[in-house]
């Protein structure tokens, strides 16, 4: 009995099994954000793309935080062990803990780019210079990396919101790696979503969430290292 079990662990542990539970836990993973998102991101596949349309693109993506941190959360947490896989139970242990915290910082974030983009989109109509263009699309993209420093932050400690907000901004500069990781994230999601549509980048939310975490390894590395005990 005890070299048949022995036997599997080896299995388990060997390099075919790790690539194969690796799989398997991102397609769960893309299943349960599918599942978390479809209420919000339907209606946004049917909205035309009219800069009247952002206030309801905001609130459409509020479901899209809570879920990108559970997958965060099950990505870092589940082992590749095939004898101990439960995605699905992790992801909704990571969802519950996080939920309301990722909320504190994803709904004002979700306010601030709207505000933002609404007054890029009219800027004629609000009596907008043209110069202020450069500085409101600056300002978007560091709110932006900034509320993914915390995505994270928020997904895998447990900070006061006050604590995790400063510790983004504090890696803003901290990790210029991570910076411009995101920056490249996001640009590779902005040109999935204008050459090609969400629902494919949808698609591929697991495999970009595993992406946004490897490049987030750095700061959580240094967190774990210099703020935890």
């Amino acid at each position: 009995m005890s070299g048949a079990a022995q036997t599997w662990r080896q299995f388990g542990d060997g390099p075919l099994s790790r690539i194969t539970s690796r799989v398997y836990i991102l397609l769960v993973v893309e299943l349960l954000l599918l599942l978390t998102t479809v209420p919000g991101l339907l209606p946004l596949l049917l909205l035309d793309r009219d800069p009247s349309n952002l206030p309801l693109v905001a609130l459409l993506l509020v479901p899209v935080g809570p879920a990108l941190s559970a997958a965060l959360y099950v990505l870092r947490h589940q082992g590749t062990d095939l004898t101990d896989l439960r995605p699905a139970a992790v992801f909704w242990r990571g969802y519950r803990a996080n939920a309301f915290g990722v909320l504190r910082i994803w709904v004002p974030t979700l306010l601030w780019l709207a505000v933002l983009a609404l007054n890029l989109a009219y800027r004629d109509a609000v009596g907008l210079a043209t110069w202020w263009t450069v500085p409101l699309v600056l300002i978007a993209v560091a709110v932006t990396l900034g509320a993914a420093n915390a995505l994270v932050i928020t997904s895998l400690f447990d900070f006061r919101t006050r604590d995790v907000l400063r510790l983004a901004v504090h890696f803003l500069v901290r990790t210029p790696a991570v910076t411009v990781g995101n920056v490249l994230l996001l640009a590779a999601a902005a040109g999935i979503t204008a050459v090609l549509s969400e629902a494919v980048l949808t698609l591929l939310a697991s495999i970009a969430a595993l992406a946004f975490l490897r490049v987030s390894e750095p700061m959580i590395h240094l967190i774990r290292k210099e703020f935890t005990t």
